[in-house]
């Protein structure tokens, strides 16, 4: 999988450029953490990040902030056979017993490292009792011990324990930090693909290196390497929705939607995609621009307000539609009856 044969293994390598900046002025400066909280979305680089924190702290041959991914000490980070570098799943193993026998662990001096580091991933997921366990531990480690805790949901980590940490923030992945991994990927593998093509990858990305990774493999294996196969593959049209729905043509917005949902178009990508380019153009005509995305319709603000709330309404009710494209089909009537209803 192209996610975890290119996973970047070293700082240079980190495709997110200010979590790259706060790494290398962690490595270099003269006092390490002892507890790190990495919060972000699914797929923007966290455990990757870790087990380069790792490496670069416990390598034997390099002399710089970089680990040499040669020794030892690195080559059983990246095999998951070192036995100073525990990785934990708080998803499957989240209650007390856990984290104390994780506690019991950190008493331990480093067997072949200099420092003993536990990432635990989906740290969200620790119950109250157990995180009130890692606290102290949290608060006054070992000296050679340092904690990685990853999660998607910062808000469930208790303030007591994000207080003990150094947070990172890796926001969600820009266009343009996709576009360049997606490219090192097409080098890698020796690829001949449109840069439309990865333009478009990179829009329904998700905002997440991991799933633009996965989206380029599968029209890889796919054989679809032109914009137009892409378009074709990933259910798009080439009429842009917002413009069709502005300019007042009924017939040909649900048309648009018919043939989108035939293709096998993904609804929720879709209205995560136009409220994505609603909150831009509001943006937009606030005074605010951006070079993340370049909107394809000049829409008033009020008709932005509405329609972000009528597609709000309409993603929400994706989870119970008995189908899949009666949410968004509602909410085009419902914003053509109140347009109507004013004119």
């Amino acid at each position: 999988m192209y996610y975890l044969k290119h996973r970047p293994k070293t700082i240079e390598d980190l495709d997110n450029q200010k979590v790259k900046e706060i790494v290398k002025k962690i490595l270099e400066s003269k006092k390490i953490p002892h507890a790190l909280l990495f919060i972000g979305q699914k797929g923007t680089g966290k455990t990757s990040t870790a087990r380069i924190i790792s490496k670069a702290l416990n390598c034997s041959s390099s002399k710089d902030t970089e680990p040499c991914n040669k020794c030892k000490n690195c080559l059983a980070v990246d095999s998951f056979s070192s036995p100073d570098i525990i990785e934990l799943d708080a998803a499957s193993n989240r209650g007390i017993e856990d984290i104390k026998n994780l506690i019991r662990e950190s008493n331990f001096y480093p067997m072949n490292n200099r420092y003993r580091i536990f990432i635990i991933d989906e740290a969200q997921m620790i119950t109250s009792d157990a995180f009130n366990a890692l606290l102290k531990t949290l608060e006054e480690p070992p000296e050679s011990v340092i904690f990685i805790l990853a999660t998607t949901n910062p808000e469930k980590i208790p303030k007591t324990i994000q207080s003990r940490c150094s947070v990172i923030n890796f926001a969600k992945a820009k266009k343009t930090e996709i576009i360049s991994m997606l490219k090192k990927i097409a080098h890698r593998e020796k690829l001949k693909i449109d840069e439309k093509l990865l333009e478009l990858i990179s829009e329904h990305s998700d905002h997440s290196f991991r799933d633009a990774a996965k989206i380029l493999e599968e029209l890889v294996v796919q054989e679809k390497l032109t914009y137009e196969e892409g378009i074709k593959f990933l259910g798009l049209l080439r009429e842009n929705f917002l413009s069709l729905l502005i300019n007042k043509k009924p017939d040909e917005i649900f048309t648009w939607i018919e043939e989108f949902n035939r293709s096998g178009g993904n609804f929720k990508n879709l209205i995560e995609k136009l409220l994505d380019e609603l909150r831009i153009l509001l943006l937009a005509n606030n005074g605010i621009k951006s070079d993340e995305f370049t909107a394809q319709a000049k829409i008033s603000t009020e008709n932005i307000v509405l329609l972000m709330k009528l597609l709000t309404e309409a993603y929400k009710n994706l989870k119970i539609t008995p189908i899949e494209s009666l949410p968004l089909e509602i909410a085009v009537v419902e914003f053509y009856n109140s347009r109507n209803s004013k004119s």
